[in-house]
């Protein structure tokens, strides 16, 4: 059990949390929820240890094992499946301990590095920690790729994989499902069911809160209450609360008013003094309950477009793919094939499939900003887009304030104008005139989506426009897309957003765009009948910091009689292995030295052998 008694917490000169008393029970998988600045992170600092409580204390079993995710992952050439393996420490240690008696010749110690392997579970670590890259959306060809090859998104996930990968008891995750697609994010949800430990969970996703939390810790007003249930069981209590405090404080302001003006009436009156020094006693005894003092609803919204044609963009056999570098001569990666997709006003459709299968580079051909290798993209001439892309975040200029980025927009309008809308967009006052190298990766986000909003589009493309924004403000964009007339795609893992604004769906897989004839549950059902392996070759298509270097080639269905011999030659080599460690997990066998030191050696060579006959197998397949 977690137990803070009495427990305040002070970042710098503001305290976040004051008088908290709460007690968190063994399996609970809790929901942290508040506004941002509530002290969230904080919390979790101060569990870890790394945060000293102002008053009070933080209590925690002995021993308890606590994992979370590193918020910085360092450029290791390590490969990918070593760096996550290396999350589990005794794995880690004992994998050590058999490589350097093996580099030894230390058969003796060889065979002590192996009874450690068997009582820590290292012989299935490797598989375990495959299993997490797969589920997180790294196929098989890029587990061994240094982690220094990795862009930032994808580090991320290396990071959560190795938090993952971590025996706990207490796992803290903060923010999990940013840099995660849905598919990985429907993964995620089915993993941390399956987690026996205690669960502590910040996210803005508030369908992933509901589908995975069994309480709801909210952070409000320098408190701490916990709720039994998911985030909208959470709401639906809380509303209730507020509503029963609106009610007694109502009830109470009545009896104020009907005592005062007693006493007003009758203090100087002798006959009635007695009674008006008795109701004045019982005034200063009202429990003084407050109003309701309600969280701001914030609004936004994107104006409707001056003009609206039926039939906005429209891609025929389309070739979608990036050009190659100069040096690797003329061609193109293509990423989808024959593609025809339409977009006319009033549509509203969300993208589904992994990542790299090519969500993100079918938006941007959509948006002009990727030319189609082969086929046809038209667009109206009154077609105007507003785009947001995974990059655009990061694309604000430095040392320059939301102004000075809608001055760039429209060089002639009024700095007034300038401030009416940004306050819309909650940048009031002189917030309006700050830089943004101060701002919040969620204050960034806003700003970008304003800047979108002010240059009227008719046809909104979305690519993870909620990285970064809470909880208020996806609801506030939901709301406002919902209201928007134009046309939109939307690319998100936000399933409550993605659900609220989309009315159809395309699926974006193996190549192919098609429209997907059901809703996001359906799509979830399909992605638990897909096999394991079908799809996962170009789920990094997009994770590398650069476009693929060679052209992908037509594929040819594998040689079925080879692929057969292949498999067969590893399903020998996995039976010559688990007879190996069956006998090594006999203590009898150490009571032969020899055979202890033969057994070492025949699993050191068993091991590579299946290694390479996976390398044999895995080129076969990809050669067709």
């Amino acid at each position: 059990m977690i137990s803070l008694r009495n427990f305040a917490l002070r970042r710098g000169e503001r305290l976040l949390l004051s008088n908290v008393d709460l007690a968190l029970h063994a399996g609970y998988r809790v929901g942290v929820v508040g506004r941002n600045g509530t002290g969230k992170s904080s919390l979790f600092a101060a569990i870890r240890g790394e945060l000293e409580a102002d008053k009070g204390d933080v209590d925690l079993p002995g021993k308890v094992r606590i994992a979370s995710v590193a918020q910085e992952t360092p450029s290791l050439p390590d490969p990918a499946i070593d760096f996550v393996l290396g999350g589990d420490t005794e794995v880690a240690a004992a994998l050590k301990a058999e490589a350097d008696a093996l580099a030894a010749e230390d058969w003796e110690a060889v065979a002590a590095a192996h009874i450690r392997l068997e009582e820590v579970g290292g012989y299935d670590a490797t598989a375990r920690a495959g299993k997490l890259l797969h589920g997180l959306g790294f196929p098989a060809d890029t587990h061994q790729r240094a982690v220094s090859a990795f862009s930032g998104g994808w580090r991320v996930r290396l990071n959560l994989a190795r938090a993952l990968m971590m025996p706990s008891d207490l796992l803290l995750l903060d923010e999990p499902t940013n840099h995660l697609d849905l598919d990985a994010v429907l993964w995620l949800e089915q993993w941390l069911l399956k987690y026996p430990g205690t669960l502590l969970l910040i996210s803005h996703d508030r369908e992933f809160l509901d589908n995975v939390a069994t309480h709801t810790l909210h952070l409000h007003g320098g408190g701490a209450k916990l709720y039994t249930g998911g985030y909208t069981d959470f709401e639906r209590q809380r509303a209730e609360q507020l509503r029963q405090q609106q009610i007694a404080f109502e009830k109470e302001q009545a009896e104020r008013a009907h005592l005062q003006s007693f006493i007003d009436r009758f203090k100087a009156k002798a006959s009635k003094a007695r009674q008006a020094q008795s109701r004045m006693k019982r005034l200063a005894k009202l429990a003084g309950t407050e109003a309701v003092r309600m969280e701001r609803e914030f609004r936004i919204e994107f104006a409707q477009p001056n003009r609206l044609p039926h039939s906005l963009i429209r891609i025929n056999h389309g070739e979608a793919g990036y050009p190659l570098p100069p040096q690797a001569g003329e061609g193109a990666t293509i990423i989808l094939h024959d593609v025809g997709f339409g977009l006319e006003a009033g549509d509203r459709i969300g993208l589904l499939g992994p990542n790299g299968a090519g969500k993100s580079t079918l938006v941007k051909t959509l948006v002009g900003e990727l030319p189609l290798v082969a086929g046809e993209r038209s667009a109206h001439p009154d077609l105007r887009i507003g785009y947001f892309a995974q990059h655009t975040v990061e694309s604000l200029h430095e040392g320059q304030s939301p102004i000075d980025h809608f001055r760039e927009l429209s060089p002639d309008a009024s700095t007034q104008s300038f401030r009416d809308f940004l306050g819309k967009w909650n940048f009031p006052g002189d917030r309006a005139f700050e830089s943004v190298d101060g701002f919040s990766g969620g204050e960034r986000a806003r700003l970008a989506l304003a800047l979108i909003a002010w240059q009227q589009p008719n046809v909104l493309l979305l690519d993870e426009p909620t990285n970064h924004l809470d909880l208020e403000m996806r609801e506030a964009l939901a709301e406002a897309l919902s209201d928007f007339d134009g046309a939109i795609v939307m690319v998100s893992h936000d399933r409550h957003l993605i659900g609220l604004v989309c009315d159809t769906f395309w699926r974006v897989a193996d190549g192919q765009v098609e429209p997907f004839a059901g809703d996001l549950d359906e799509y979830a059902a399909w992605l638990r009948t897909r096999p394991a392996a079908q799809g996962t070759k170009t789920r990094m298509a997009e994770a590398a910091p650069t476009p693929p270097p060679k052209p992908a080639p037509a594929r040819k269905p594998p040689n079925p009689h080879k692929l057969a011999q292949a498999e067969a030659r590893m399903t020998g080599l996995e039976e010559q292995l688990a007879a190996v460690d069956a006998e090594m997990a006999d203590p009898r066998s150490y009571a032969d030295a020899a055979r202890a030191a033969e057994l070492a050696q025949q699993r050191t060579r068993l091991q590579q052998e299946l290694e390479q006959a996976e390398q044999a197998w895995s080129a076969l397949y990809e050669a067709g």
